[in-house]
Formats: C-alpha cells, structure tokens, sequence
C-alpha cells in the first residue's frame, strides 16, 4: 500500500530523520522556529509505518498535557487524516493506525500514568523541562524490553536539568546522535526577524532560545562564554586518569561552610582536572580519608592562604593539623577575588575537565555570576555566594597557586642569571 503524507521536510530535518533511524539514542538542540514539533510528529509516524514489531507503541510526551493538546495534537491529525482507517481517541490523545500500531501523547505531569507501558520509541519534546526522574525511571525501562528509541529535543534551558546532562552524554557516547541547530547556522529564521528578537528579548534570553545557548539565562555569567568554548572545543569530555602521572590537588577550605577540591594533572601544558569532591562540616581526617580511598598518586596539594589560621581549641594552625594528617600544603597567594577570576580566565584555556567525575563542578562554573542589582542596573562588584562558589574558590586556588608556581620559577631563572648560573 502507498501512502503520501503532507511534509516535505527541510534539509536539516531531512538529515536528522536519517540519523534518527541510525541511532537508538538521541539529542536534538534546535532554535526556536526549527519545526522541531512536526519534525519529530512526523518521524513517529514514519515508525508506526514502517515498525513490524508486534502492535507497536510510540510517545510524544510533552512537559503539560496543554502543551501536547494545544500544539502536538492537532499536527499528529493533520498529518495522518489522508491514511486509511485511522482512529482518534480525542481523550487520550491517541492515534491507532491501520497496522495495529499506536502514537500516545503524554505529558510529564502524571508519571504514574505512564509507568508499566512499553515502547517501541519515544519522543520527549522541551525536555529540558521534563524532570529528571521521568526519563530516568519511567521511560528507560519502558524502551528496555523492545529496545526502543529514545530522542530529547529541547530549547537549552540552563543547566540544572536532565537535558544538559543529556547533551554532554551525547559528546561522548559514539552510539549517540547530537545535533545542535543555531539559528545563525540553519537560515531558517530571516535575519530582520532575528534583529528584532534580539532587541526585545535581550542577549541572554536569544542566545538561549535561538542560538542555544546553555549558559543564557546565567544573568551575569563569569565563565560562560569560556566554558562554552571548551565545550566546543570538546574539553569537556571523558578525561581518564593517567597513572603515568602524579595527581595534584586544588582546596576551597570550609569549617563552617563546604569543602571543595579539585584532583588535576599536569600533562605537558594541559592541566587535566579529573575528579572532585565536596563535603561540609567535616575536619580534616575526613578528607584525607576521601584521598587514600581514591588511590591515586599525589604530588602536591595547593590550599588557601587561610590555611595558616590558628585553631584556637590545638594551639596548632590548620596547615599544621594537615601536616600531621599526610597533607603537605603548598600555600596560594592571598589575591582579591578579581585578581582570582583573572588567573581563572588565563588558566581555563589550558584545561581539559572530566564529563563524569565533574558534573557537579562543571554545573558550578556555569552557574557562577554577579548579581544583577534591578535598583542600580548594574552587577555587583562580588560573584553571587551561594553552592556553585566552593568549586569556583577551589579552581581560584588551583589557578592562582600555579600563576605563583611561574613567577617563582621565573624569578628563580633571573636570580640565578643575575649570579652567572645557567639552569
């Protein structure tokens, strides 16, 4: 049987749905205004017809039920209404074709709908909306028994949530499809149109919704335009621990607060930063228990200055009470937090960051920024405080502990000049 449905897709859609049907597993990026909705309506079409699985189930699911009503509801009719003894079930959002096969649209707000049910294939539109517990509990094991296909596809949406993670997964994983549309890349969008975007909604809220932009609702940013970078540049990926090398490490020092540490390692220039850790209200035994257990060679450990704070209940300093513990401490400098960020900016192009064992880390550089004083309209002159600085202080250590490394070397090799030394 011939059947003609009305799409006609883009050259961009035109290759996604060549790579979806490669892939088991999928990440779509896309612009606002890409068609990613009838994009993605129309490839689980193509599934229920082609699919010759027994009384094959596909999903879209959408973050609200209004969204899948209001928007993919009225494109899955559409697109269908020309194939022969189709049946609509308008309260559950169903479409069963000729050949036994089904498309539900689901949304995210009833989980407990959605659990027991198989798949075939799923699509999860805005995911960056959908929570985290959904895709990681409901839908993997709803795909597991047929080995169905699973594709996100979402407008960035900050960090803190499943899509992100989901994304810097796709980098790495070679059975993955990644695709990021910008909307300066696809043409799709007329530039006056885009010109006009920008003006009204801003920098921030355009690079996320139209070039795709994780880090553009971070309102002040310190980093986001160099992690960005990195990214692109495929710095953060998986970055193993070469035990042909020592490890060093990097402290953010929290008594009443957290404790943040960096393990990197210096290969050649590259400073591969390959795991961390984070605790609070823990003394130091603590923490050097968390660097036995890991098992790594050390080298050294660079600390904060405040290291050299006297405990008042020992009589002892901190750095001493370390000492004592196996932790040799090489102290940074005491820099202002700008003087730190700058050492930071000069540092981060040189860094490759572990993907799975710095999550937490890499969320902290994203989400480090200025506040934005509404009353003033300008940033203030400190990084906001909040869970993403004890990270940020320990990279600030790690940074301004080496800056200090190279200009003692560098005034050793003047010193030693100035006496007739050659080094």
């Amino acid at each position: 049987m011939k059947v003609t449905i009305p799409y006609t897709p883009r050259k961009q859609q035109a290759f996604i749905h060549t790579e979806l049907d490669k892939h088991r597993f999928s990440v779509l990026c896309c612009h606002r205004r890409f068609g990613k909705t009838v994009m993605l309506i129309n490839h689980l079409i193509k599934c229920c017809m082609m699919n010759k699985n027994h009384q094959p189930r596909f999903a879209y699911i959408a973050p609200t039920y209004s969204q899948a009503k209001k928007i993919a509801w009225d494109y899955l009719k559409f697109y269908t209404k020309g194939l022969p003894n189709t049946k609509y079930n308008e309260t559950e959002l169903r479409c069963d074709f000729f050949n036994g096969s089904r498309i539900t649209l689901l949304s995210s707000e009833n989980p407990d709908s959605i659990r027991g049910i198989y798949l075939d294939g799923v699509v999860c539109d805005e995911a960056s909306q959908i929570s985290r517990e959904l895709i990681d509990e409901v839908i993997r094991p709803a795909i597991a028994d047929r080995k169905g296909w699973m594709s996100l596809c979402s407008t960035p949406k900050g960090m803190n949530n499943i899509f992100y993670d989901m994304y810097l997964k796709a980098q790495q994983e070679k059975d993955w499809f990644l695709y990021k549309a910008k909307a300066s890349e696809t043409n799709l969008v007329d530039k006056e149109e885009l010109d006009a975007a920008f003006k009204v909604m801003g920098a921030a809220t355009y690079n996320q919704e139209f070039e795709c932009s994780f880090i553009g609702n971070v309102r002040g940013s310190i980093y986001g335009e160099l992690i960005s970078k990195l990214e692109d540049e495929k710095r953060i990926a998986r970055v193993p621990y070469d035990p042909s090398y020592p490890v060093n490490t990097a402290w953010d020092i929290g008594f009443n607060d957290s404790t943040a540490i960096l393990f990197y390692q210096n290969v050649g220039h590259a400073i591969n930063i390959i795991d961390c850790y984070e605790n609070n209200n823990q003394a130091f035994p603590h923490y050097a228990q968390i660097l036995k257990e890991k098992d790594y060679v050390y080298n050294q450990h660079i600390g904060p200055h405040d290291l050299e704070q006297t405990d008042f209940t020992t009589g002892r300093t901190r750095r001493e009470v370390a000492y004592q513990l196996g932790l040799k401490f090489k102290i940074a400098p005491k820099l202002s937090i700008e003087d730190g960020i700058h050492a930071v900016k000069m540092l981060l192009p040189r860094c490759y960051i572990d993907v799975d064992n710095c999550t937490k880390f890499i969320n902290a550089l994203r989400h480090y920024h200025r506040k934005y004083k509404e009353k003033d309209r300008l940033y203030s002159a400190k990084p906001n405080h909040d869970w993403s600085s004890h990270f940020n202080d320990a990279l600030r250590t790690l940074a301004t502990g080496l800056e200090n490394e190279k200009f003692n070397n560098i005034r050793i090799r003047q010193t030693a000049y100035d006496k007739g030394f050659t080094l």
